[in-house]
């Protein structure tokens, strides 16, 4: 059994896990928008605005059965990482039906992950209502785990050829989990050891994540970063926040 489903600290439990997420956010500065209602549970978006400041966005809980990133997403809340660095704009939990059941689908049967063109779901159709009333982002994350990795590892977006943070984020991950070494990671050919870099037109797919609706309306530099889920989830929460930590101090180096 995967730890967080016996764990009375880490419940499953989408009203639970909001009310600490709503609390920690608004004592951080944040302002909190409901913009979707399923079942009994909000989606809910926090934003923190920093005038002159780079404009970055981060997503977790579109796939259920992944508690990981939506936990990843408190802890750094609460250690103060979304300090005044940047502007931020998080969206925490967009699947709080399939948090509850921990299904990677919708309380519908659905993956909102590969909703963001067709817009079936109403968490997609909600999500992106509420994106297309926000800027552009200069850094996007789309935070994951993976069910069937042996290692972490990552989707880069960058068809700007901005400087790669790929090498970076990969090295903080390898501190606290292996690296996937497959040549083919979650059905695609990877660029190298633990990375992945899709190079087809988005607009030939049929079907978009989330991360390929934002790539192709919100910003050139995304990342989708994946840790396993076999590992214990004390360790996929380090490694997710290790990784984005490590992300975005390289990313503030940068000349812009």
């Amino acid at each position: 059994m995967d730890p967080v489903k016996a764990s009375p600290d880490l419940p499953l439990d989408p009203a639970v896990f909001s009310g600490r997420f709503a609390a920690a956010a608004l004592a951080a500065g944040f302002t909190e928008e409901k913009f979707g209602v399923i079942e009994e549970d909000g989606l809910l978006a926090y934003t923190k605005p920093a005038p002159g400041r780079p404009k970055v966005y981060l997503s977790s809980g579109v796939h259920g059965d992944e508690p990981a990133p939506p936990w990843t997403l408190l802890r750094l809340l609460q250690d103060g990482f979304f300090d005044g660095r940047c502007a931020w704009h998080l969206c925490p939990l967009i699947n709080p039906s399939g948090f509850r059941r921990g299904t990677r689908e919708n309380a519908a049967g659905l993956d909102i992950n590969r909703d963001y063109k067709a817009l079936q779901t109403p968490e997609a159709r909600a999500h992106v209502a509420w994106l297309q009333h926000q800027p552009r982002f200069d850094l996007v994350f789309c935070i994951h785990e993976d069910w069937e990795a042996r290692g972490f590892y990552l989707y880069e977006l960058n068809p700007g050829n901005r400087p790669t943070l790929a090498n970076i984020m990969l090295a903080a991950a390898r501190e606290h989990c292996p690296i996937e070494v497959a040549a083919i990671i979650d059905g695609r050919e990877s660029a190298e050891p633990g990375i992945i870099r899709p190079v087809s037109d988005p607009l030939l797919r049929e079907t978009w994540p989330e991360a390929i609706y934002l790539r192709q309306h919100h910003g050139t530099l995304q990342y989708t970063i994946e840790s396993p889920s076999a590992l214990p989830l004390e360790v996929r929460v380090l490694t997710l926040a290790s990784v984005l930590e490590a992300a975005l101090v390289a990313f503030l180096q940068q000349p812009r």
